[in-house]
């Protein structure tokens, strides 16, 4: 089964009814939000009462909670210790986060390993595990998902090997996992006309199992650019076909996919998009939105 969706709001009036309510309105049937603006520490109370609501409607057009992905802020760094105040912001500022999905019902929590900023490589792997050994209890039900990355500035996890050495650190495995990221893997490096030699490696360096979210997005860059620039399904560098082979893979099959592509004209082209992978016909007229 597909399970598809994208990136939808959560304001405070309408919280996780509201982002259900606009993700209904893609034909979605998961999707991912912010539990308050990703570049900043503003937040508001999560309202149980709109959680009971938004549960109920999920229940009513077979939509598994379990599906749904909260997106960490940005602001978070666990990856740089150089500044210990900021450092343990990092590690407060998560667990309140993780908090709040387990206010949410939410079981998954996808989260940027962070950037060393100097500090090399295996330092800020280092800093990654000991805050998030910090952070994960074994009561929790919210598993963190480390995001592969593309590798630009000092970004931690832009290969395999680099989230299999946070893994292999972490006390409480049976509480991590992994988002990989079709255009970070192809900014990084990663040759998407070769998902099955892509999966295969990540099957041998982390393993399976530990893939519980993908981030389905075309890239404006070349292979190995190490940017970061999403683009819309089927008009980057990626394209449409090697995009349909990773959302219909077998092998991830009932995992979320989640679209984060960017605003065409000011308008949400999630419903489009949707739309033209669910009928696996390219959408040449998308950017007329």
């Amino acid at each position: 089964m597909l399970i598809i969706g994208s990136h939808v709001s959560f304001n405070k009036n309408n919280q996780l009814l509201g982002s259900l309510e606009e993700s209904l309105k893609y034909k979605a049937n998961t999707f991912m939000f912010y539990t308050g603006a990703p570049q900043n520490t503003k937040r508001y109370e999560i309202d149980q009462n709109i959680t009971k609501q938004a549960i109920l409607k999920m229940q009513e057009k077979n939509i598994n909670i379990n599906n749904i992905i909260v997106h960490a802020p940005y602001i978070i760094n666990l990856a740089n210790n150089k500044e210990s105040d900021k450092y343990d912001f990092s590690i407060r500022f998560l667990k309140d986060e993780i908090k709040r999905c387990e206010e949410l019902k939410i079981k998954y929590l996808v989260l940027h390993p962070g950037s060393h900023v100097g500090l090399g490589i295996d330092v800020g792997i280092e800093n990654i595990i000991f805050a998030l050994n910090m952070v994960l209890e074994y009561d929790q039900n919210v598993t963190i998902l480390l995001e592969t990355m593309s590798g630009k500035g000092t970004e931690v996890g832009s290969n395999f090997q680099e989230i299999k050495k946070i893994i292999d650190g972490i006390s409480k495995k049976e509480l991590i996992g992994v988002c990989i990221d079709t255009c970070h893997l192809n900014d990084s490096g990663y040759d998407l006309n070769n998902f099955d030699t892509i999966l295969k490696e990540f099957d041998q360096v982390i393993g399976l199992s530990y893939l519980k979210c993908v981030h389905v997005n075309d890239s404006k860059n070349i292979m190995g650019a190490r940017k970061d620039r999403h683009e819309n399904i089927g008009y980057g560098t990626i394209g449409f076909n090697n995009l349909l082979k990773v959302l219909y893979h077998d092998k991830l099959d009932n995992i979320p996919k989640i679209l984060e592509t960017p605003y065409i004209n000011e308008k949400a082209p999630y419903k489009e998009e949707i739309e033209m992978i669910s009928k696996k016909v390219f959408n040449p007229n998308l950017k007329d939105l």
